[in-house]
């Protein structure tokens, strides 16, 4: 039996899709009923939060456990109360925890990392076996450039020439799947991520082939960055973890491309102009309350 939390998530509940397709016994956990009537593969499902765990009683029933919690600055804690919760149930299913790349390089120190190396370090000292799934930045996360694609004909963040290894969150959800239904992978770190690396310059030629419209590349300063950011409503926490992050790109640290997603799942990653051309809509339409999960 499987245990998926953040199900109603982007990467969760691509999760559910592929279990579904794996005929997998999948419980996903929900913080109220009404949640669940909009999961995919109407998967059973329990109400609970990382912060008020299922039952000792029932987390015994699970032998594999989809670990993922939103970004925010409360995230290690909220992990650490769900993991201690396991390790009380006197049960030891394997972990399979989503990350970021770069969490486990201690000479990164931006905040998203640094929450989720915490929460490592943590879930190692327990001795339960772990999966580490380290992705690299969403392509999803490209939608928070939506709307200066529409109005402004340019994709604007303060990345300079640093290059990211986009990687579409169903993807991950793929070998997340893969490796919560298949034996052998415990104490494995996977990082996952596309099939390239790119600039925001390269991303925003894409974003031109695929729309067939001239958009430009911005490298925005931080401080303009940090004030449309707390404009648009994102809290100070994230902007200025956003800013770490962005600074982190430009001195090269998400320039990393690997192969998991073909070794674990036997299919390539999608490329990001596949991405975009699903996304048509988004990125064409009127403007929308996009996920704002990392920029």
């Amino acid at each position: 039996m499987i245990l998926v939390t953040g199900a109603t998530g982007r990467v969760g509940y691509h999760v559910l899709e592929a279990l579904a397709d794996a005929r997998a016994d999948v419980t996903a956990m929900v913080r109220v009923d009404a949640k669940a009537a909009d999961l995919p593969g109407t998967p059973q499902h329990v109400v609970a939060s990382f912060d008020d765990p299922p039952s000792a009683e029932i987390l015994r029933g699970f032998d594999q456990v989809f670990l993922l919690s939103p970004a925010i600055e409360e995230q290690a804690e909220l992990e650490t109360v769900f993991i201690d919760a396991l390790v009380a149930a006197g049960h030891g299913p394997h972990v399979v925890k989503i990350a970021a790349d770069g969490f486990a390089d201690p000479g990164c120190d931006v905040r998203f990392m640094l929450s989720h190396r915490q929460v490592a370090a943590h879930l190692d000292a327990t001795g339960l076996p772990v999966t580490y799934l380290a992705s690299a930045l969403y392509m999803e996360d490209l939608l928070a450039t939506a709307d200066t694609v529409r109005e402004a004909g340019e994709v604007s963040v303060p990345a300079g020439h640093g290059r990211v290894g986009f990687v579409a969150a169903s993807d991950v959800a793929a070998v997340a799947a893969r490796v919560l239904t298949s034996p052998d992978h415990a104490g494995a770190t996977y990082v996952v991520t596309g099939p390239e690396a790119l600039r925001f310059k390269d991303v925003a030629a894409r974003v031109s082939a695929v729309f067939a419209r001239e958009v430009d590349y911005t490298d925005q300063a931080p401080e303009r960055a940090r004030e449309l950011m707390l404009a648009g409503g994102v809290s100070p926490w994230r902007a200025d973890g956003n800013l770490e992050l962005f600074d982190w790109i430009r001195q090269g640290g998400a320039d990393n491309v690997t192969a998991t997603v073909r070794e674990v799942t036997g299919a390539d990653p999608q490329p990001v102009q596949d991405w975009l051309e699903e996304s048509r809509e988004e990125f064409e339409g009127p403007a929308l309350e996009l996920p704002r999960s990392v920029f």
